[in-house]
């Protein structure tokens, strides 16, 4: 579950990184920026759904 939680991280920052440099690259004028930002999006909502997941079936629990 640690390694599922780490790669949906990790591809979140590069989706967010890969915004960044359509953005820069295109100032604006298309819509990769936009695409790039909702995978990430997408990506955050299902790292939260699978830590829901995770918690409510005992994967997770609240101890450090």
């Amino acid at each position: 579950m640690r390694i599922l939680v780490i790669l949906a991280l990790v591809l979140i920052v590069a989706s967010l990184g890969s915004a960044l440099v359509f953005l820069i690259r295109d100032k604006g004028g298309s819509t990769r920026t936009v695409r790039a930002l909702a995978l990430r999006v997408g990506l955050s909502i299902g790292l939260f759904l699978l830590l829901m997941i995770g918690f409510a079936s005992g994967l997770i629990t609240g101890k450090l």
